[in-house]
């Protein structure tokens, strides 16, 4: 059987790709470490709130410029809506919802996490400049998705 030429070029060019695409997701899991986000741990929806660390949402410092945000997401608000943290922190945030999947997304750093009843959800951020980060919820969550926002003050 004959394959026309520009066939072949093409077919040649798929293949190609599809190899340089397994070849670079191999390299993105082994060498760079890039993962499927997996939940830092589980706890009950229904008694969230009695369970630590979210039974006292809020900032700790854990020495050394490092800081971890315990942040409780419900309809339709955060809490704690917002946190203070000198520059050069490292914040580690720690979120959970009792109710309906919610979002977290950080401006200004790559921090954006899905917070899902039942599952823990970790990211962490540095501020290394003073300002005001805004964290919103990304995940269409009710009527009062639209007031779901919070900050990180940085001073």
């Amino acid at each position: 059987m004959r394959i026309e030429a520009y066939e072949r070029f093409f077919m040649i060019l798929a293949a190609l790709l599809l190899v340089l695409g397994i070849v670079g997701i191999a390299i993105g899991a082994l060498v760079a470490g890039v993962h499927v986000p997996s939940p830092a741990g589980r706890v009950d929806p229904r008694t969230l709130t009695t369970t630590p660390p979210f039974d006292q949402p809020g900032l700790r410092d854990l020495g050394g410029g490092k800081y971890e945000a315990v942040v409780i997401a419900r309809a339709w608000q955060f809490q704690p809506n917002q946190i203070e943290v000198p520059v050069g922190s490292t914040v580690t945030f720690t979120l959970a919802t009792p109710d309906v999947i919610h979002g977290f997304v950080l401006t200004g750093t790559n921090a954006n996490v899905m917070v899902i009843p039942g599952q823990i959800a970790q990211v962490t951020a540095r501020f290394d400049r003073p300002g005001e980060y805004l964290w919103v919820c990304h995940e269409y969550c009710g009527f009062g998705h639209h007031q779901m926002f919070g900050k990180v003050v940085v001073r």
